[in-house]
């Protein structure tokens, strides 16, 4: 009997989430490439606003090149409409020798490369914060986009971007790439983790302009140039790990107009490409996104297992139940709802993809990946609140107490 009441709470608590997934899915417009961006703009002349493209990078050898020539490939601008901005922040691998070897052979006027200073002394920089800063400064872009290492711009991304945000008067538009996963640990988390993502992004509140609440995806952001420094950029932003989130919620508090964009037909994501990336990435920035609201993580630990792990863990019961003691007519109800929730799964992913384009390769296996997205909303609260392990790419999350401070306390 609790089987089955169980089961029936996550038969009940799918159709809700697919419910809100589809509704996210058909209120977030696709942003579309502009096939010919000349219809719009031309390019080469002064009717095109500027745009400065940034690109934070720390230890990102295996990611960096791609990334710059994904840029260059998908526009027309030239070095009057377009440059490019790239920050080596201080890293340990061959990221800056291949840029600069890139820019070397390439000879493209609209490249830059930065070489990264270290952080200021006796201040609070975490993340990619101070890069961003470094390169906001050199840049003259009446719009300033910044995006990951892991993404991959598609033809006429740039130009379909700033015409969206131009048109509707947008201060901040935030575009969910494609979703590409490689591995089998990408498959079981990834798809699930940007489901979360598309239903948080079309929740009731942020879309509320009168809130402050609001989250974001950090791969692909464009501000207007006005409107990212009246809320102080990154510096504003300067200890805080989800700076994107941080800098949503910046420009809701001002005022400005925030607006979501599924970027599936303009731009690629790849990130965490590795089980310790993975764990590393998430575990980071989960709880401190959520506002170190532990209800919310409790929440969607707790959401993920009911969902998820309930209906095939209570297959696999009574399948074995069946083996040792035979089925009662209960246990075929139970069964019956079981198969119910699987199948809504599948669904759940059928409706993903038609976001993320990106398909629903190892469904089967949600049992697990929904047990594993509820570790690593655990895992966050308790490495956030410890500084036990919190860190990205081997750089320390904690923030340091300086002999001042540690004074005063």
């Amino acid at each position: 009997m609790i089987l089955l009441l169980m089961l029936s709470l996550s038969l009940v608590g799918l159709t809700s989430y697919i419910a809100s997934l589809n509704r996210a899915v058909t209120e977030i417009d696709q942003l579309d490439p502009l096939k010919d961006p000349f219809s719009t703009y031309c390019p080469n002349s002064s009717k095109f606003p500027k745009v400065s493209v940034i690109v934070p990078a720390y230890n990102e050898v295996d990611n960096i090149q791609d990334c710059v020539m994904s840029i260059l490939n998908s526009t027309y601008l030239s070095d009057e409409s377009l440059e490019i901005w790239v920050v080596d922040d201080q890293s340990t691998d061959e990221t800056l020798t291949v840029l600069q070897t890139l820019q070397r052979s390439l000879k493209d006027s609209r490249l830059k490369v930065i070489s990264g200073q270290p952080r200021p002394h006796r201040e609070v920089w975490i993340g990619k914060n101070w890069a961003c800063v470094q390169a906001a400064e050199c840049a003259g872009g009446e719009f300033l986009l910044f995006i990951d290492a892991d993404v991959r711009l598609n033809p006429g991304a740039i130009e379909a971007a700033i015409q969206t945000a131009v048109a509707e008067n947008i201060d901040l538009l935030n575009c969910i790439p494609q979703l590409i996963c490689g591995s089998l640990v990408e498959w079981l988390v990834q798809p699930l983790m940007f489901i979360n993502l598309l239903i948080s992004l079309n929740y009731k509140g942020v879309k509320d302009a009168k809130t402050e609440t609001a989250f974001a995806a950090g791969p692909f952001m464009l501000f207007g140039r006005s409107a990212y420094g009246r809320i102080g950029g990154h510096q504003a932003v300067a200890s805080h790990v989800a700076e994107d989130v941080a800098l949503a919620r910046l420009i809701k508090r001002n005022g400005l107009k925030l607006r979501y964009r599924l970027g599936s037909n303009i731009a690629t994501l790849r990130m965490y490409r590795s089980w310790a990336a993975m764990w590393e990435g998430w575990t980071k920035v989960l709880y401190v996104g959520a506002q170190r609201n532990l209800s919310i993580m409790l929440f969607l630990a707790m959401v993920m297992l009911i969902i998820y792990c309930t209906p095939w863990l209570g297959l696999v019961l009574i399948v074995g139940r069946s083996i040792t003691i035979g089925l009662k007519t209960i246990d075929l109800l139970t069964v019956c709802i079981a198969l119910v929730a699987i199948i809504l799964q599948y669904k759940l992913r059928i409706i993903a993809g038609r976001a993320l384009y990106s398909p629903p390769k190892y469904w089967w296996l949600h049992g697990l990946g929904g047990l594993l997205v509820a570790v690593m909303a655990i895992a966050s609260v308790i490495k956030t609140e410890t500084g036990w392990g919190w860190t990205w790419r081997g750089r320390s999350l904690k923030q340091p107490i300086f002999p001042a401070v540690r004074d005063i306390l």
